[in-house]
């Protein structure tokens, strides 16, 4: 492949000094910029009366960066839904001098790039927390540019790759919507004429108090909000718990965080949670294996009606106050339909589960599909001279 003539991108670039003409009544959208080439995009609208600083506007296709994170990667191209949109002067925005020599396009995939943010990051000074782009630091720098022609092919090419990855993704999450749905439907018709039984009978709160030995480590178990699943808070000396009480949790337990329920942190015990301790917070039931699947009684509770249930059992004047009450979690009552059917939904979950599984790997590689290709692209170019 030839190499590519370099240029400074002073050359291609320019500073642009538009002042935003502020209309009291009017609403503007701000501009924000994620970080590692993730988007140009809003960070929400302001009313004109409410800008108080004097703003410079933006418009599509111009180059914009953040001062302070562009060595992170906060750098790209407004899209045409910001155009006119306005932002403070930590945020410069350049036009292109002649697209008919430097395609936007091309330059929107550049900064995307690993060697464009060392770029950017060689282009920054300042001590911690106050390192900031150097703009004529920045347009000092030269980048290798290849014929337009050759822009707009790799241009091409760059947009048909990340076509495609997006059109992966919106396949897995069809799949995926599919998948819940199905379970929805399955769970509807389980519980359609089940009988209701309180969680006393079929699934009791048990405590199994630890008696702690101080040169013994322990893993304390933590649950996550909206459902998000169980996570190992810690592992500690015994000698740590100096005045809290700790309970063994076990796979298959079902946990309720008796402050945090009302804000769905309710989890199943995996396998890796067996042997885990957890403190007075967390509620433990445990299903009676002639009468409940621990599986199926998790699903109820991530449903609007099984949660609706937790919240009414955790009063509480305000959100942070809000307690799930023991006794009140054991009367909650939940459908209980013949144990074949609730194995039968259980095995639907767990191949949803393992599907879920094998698409998050999936997305991994395809996520990293994108990056790796400009890593290639212009990392052989010797792109940047940083």
């Amino acid at each position: 492949m030839k190499a590519w003539p370099t240029v400074a991108l002073g050359d291609l670039l320019r500073r642009s000094t538009e002042t935003a003409v502020i209309a009291p009544d009017a609403e503007y959208h701000e501009v924000t910029i994620k970080l590692w080439g993730k988007g140009v995009v809003s960070r929400g609208k302001v009313r004109g009366s409410d800008v108080v600083t004097v703003r410079r506007a933006v418009r599509a296709n111009q180059l914009i960066l953040s001062k302070i994170d562009a060595r992170n990667g906060a750098i790209g191209m407004v899209p045409p839904e910001l155009d006119g949109a306005i932002v403070s002067n930590d945020f410069p925005s350049f036009d292109f001098r002649d697209v008919r020599r430097c395609s936007p396009a091309f330059i929107g995939w550049l900064v995307r790039s690993t060697p464009f943010v060392a770029l950017c990051k060689a282009a920054s000074e300042g001590t911690t927390n106050r390192v900031r782009i150097k703009e004529d630091r920045f347009l000092a720098k030269q980048i290798a540019l290849p014929p337009l022609a050759e822009q707009q092919t790799l241009v091409a090419r760059l947009d048909a790759l990340a076509e495609k990855t997006r059109q992966l993704e919106a396949h897995l999450d069809a799949a995926e919507r599919n998948a819940e749905h199905l379970l929805a439907l399955r769970l509807r018709d389980a519980i359609a004429n089940a009988p209701l039984r309180p969680m006393a009978e079929v699934a009791p709160l048990v405590r199994r108090e630890v008696a702690i030995d101080p040169q013994a480590s322990y893993t304390e178990l933590g649950v996550r909000s909206f459902y998000k699943g169980t996570f190992h808070r810690r592992t500690v000396a015994g000698s740590e718990f100096t005045w809290q009480k700790m309970f063994r949790v076990e796979e298959g337990d079902l946990i309720f965080s008796n402050i945090m329920a009302w804000e769905q942190a309710i989890a199943l015990a995996t396998p890796e949670d067996h042997g885990c301790v957890g403190n007075h917070r967390m509620l433990t039931c445990v299903a009676d294996d002639e009468k409940a699947v621990p599986g199926f009684l998790a699903y109820y509770f991530m449903t609007d009606d099984g949660f609706a249930k937790v919240y009414a059992a955790s009063p509480g004047t305000a959100a942070r106050n809000r307690t799930l009450i023991a006794a009140n979690l054991e009367a909650i009552e939940v459908p209980i339909p013949p144990l074949p059917i609730q194995q039968s939904f259980n095995r639907l979950q767990t191949e949803v589960a393992a599907l879920k599984a094998k698409h998050a790997s999936i997305r991994a590689a395809n996520a990293a599909l994108l990056p790796a290709t400009l890593e290639r692209v212009f990392a052989a170019q010797g792109v940047t001279n940083v």
